[in-house]
C-alpha cells in the first residue's frame, strides 16, 4: 500500500509538471530564465520555511549537507536545460533531458557498486522509447545545446537517485526546504551577476512564477521527496517520465496543438513501461553487486 501511494504521488507530480511547461512558457515571456527560477524557488522557500519554522533551529549538519547537495543538483539541472534550449530544438531538448530515466539505474552501479537490475534497464529503455515517440524530431547535427541537454539529464538523474537515498533517514519537509533555499540562493546569485532583478516585472510574469512556485515546486518536490521513500529511484524515474505525456495532453487541451498517431503510440509505450512487472527478489538482491546483474 505504501508503494502504491508513493507511485500515485509521483504520477500526480508528473501531471502538475506537465502543466508547468505552459506556465513556464508564459513566465519567460515577461521575465528572464534566471529571474523565473529565482522567483519560483523564492516562493517555495518562503512556503516551506513557514510550514517548517519550528524545526529550523534543530536542523542537523547532515540534513543541511544533504539538502544543499540536492539543491545544487536541482539548480544545475534547470540551468543546463534552459541553456541547452537556447542552442537546440525544443523536441531534442525534451528528449535528451528525459535520458535521465535511463541514467538513474547506472548511478547506483557507478557510485555505490550496486548491481544493475534487468527489469530496471528494460523499463527505462521502454520509457525512453515512449518519450522519444512523443517529443523527438531530430533535425541537424549534434551541437552544444544537445550536449548541455544531456548533462541536464545526468543532473536530474543524480537528484532523483540521491533524493531516494537521503529520504531513508530524513524528514521530507526539512530536506525539501533546505534544497529549495539552496537553489534560490544560487538563482539569485545568477540574477545579481547578470544585473537582472525580481522587482518591477509584469504582473503576468509574477502570476506564472507564483503558480510554478506553489504547485510545480513546493507541492511537487515535497510530494516527490515523500513518495521516493517508498519507491526505488529507477522506478521513480520511469514514472516521472510521464511528465512528457501530460505536457502533451495539456498542450493539446490548452494550446490546441495537433496530435499525431506517433504521439498516441508513444503515450501507450510509456504506460507499458510503468505497468511492467516488478521482481521483488531483484530489488533485494540489487543491494549487493554481482547478483542478478546484467
Amino acid at each position: 500500500m505504501n508503494r502504491f501511494k508513493g507511485e500515485m504521488g509521483l504520477i500526480l507530480v508528473s501531471i502538475v509538471w506537465g502543466s508547468g511547461f505552459i506556465a513556464t512558457a508564459i513566465g519567460l515571456d515577461y521575465m528572464s530564465t534566471y529571474e523565473t527560477l529565482a522567483g519560483r524557488f523564492l516562493v517555495a522557500s518562503i512556503l516551506l520555511g513557514a510550514f517548517n519554522f519550528r524545526k529550523i533551529r534543530s536542523i542537523s549538519r547532515k540534513t543541511l549537507k544533504r539538502g544543499m547537495i540536492l539543491g545544487v543538483f536541482l539548480f544545475t539541472a534547470f540551468v543546463l536545460q534552459t541553456l541547452g534550449l537556447e542552442f537546440t530544438t525544443a523536441s531534442k531538448n525534451a528528449f535528451l533531458t528525459a535520458v535521465g530515466v535511463a541514467v538513474v539505474p547506472f548511478i547506483g552501479y557507478l557510485f555505490h557498486k550496486r548491481a544493475l537490475v534487468r527489469m530496471d534497464i528494460i523499463r527505462a529503455a521502454v520509457a525512453m522509447t515512449g518519450v522519444g515517440l512523443i517529443s523527438f524530431q531530430w533535425s541537424g547535427g549534434i551541437n552544444i545545446g544537445d550536449f548541455l541537454s544531456f548533462l541536464c539529464a545526468f543532473a536530474f538523474a543524480l537528484h532523483i537517485f540521491y533524493t531516494g537515498e537521503f529520504m531513508e533517514e530524513e524528514d521530507a519537509l526539512t530536506l525539501t526546504m533546505v534544497q529549495m533555499i539552496t537553489a534560490f540562493v544560487l538563482s539569485m546569485t545568477a540574477v545579481a551577476v547578470r544585473g537582472d532583478s525580481l522587482l518591477g516585472q509584469d504582473p503576468r510574469g509574477y502570476l506564472a512564477v507564483l503558480y510554478l512556485g506553489i504547485f510545480s515546486t513546493t507541492i511537487c518536490f515535497l510530494v516527490m521527496t515523500i513518495s521516493q521513500k517508498y519507491t526505488k529511484p529507477a522506478r521513480a524515474a520511469v514514472i516521472m517520465s510521464t511528465e512528457s505525456l501530460f505536457a502533451m495532453v495539456f498542450s493539446i487541451l490548452i494550446l490546441h496543438e495537433a496530435v499525431s498517431v506517433r504521439m498516441i503510440f508513444g503515450a501507450l509505450v510509456i504506460f507499458l513501461a510503468i505497468v511492467l512487472p516488478q521482481k521483488e527478489e531483484e530489488v533485494v538482491q540489487a543491494k549487493v553487486l554481482g547478483k542478478d546483474a546484467v
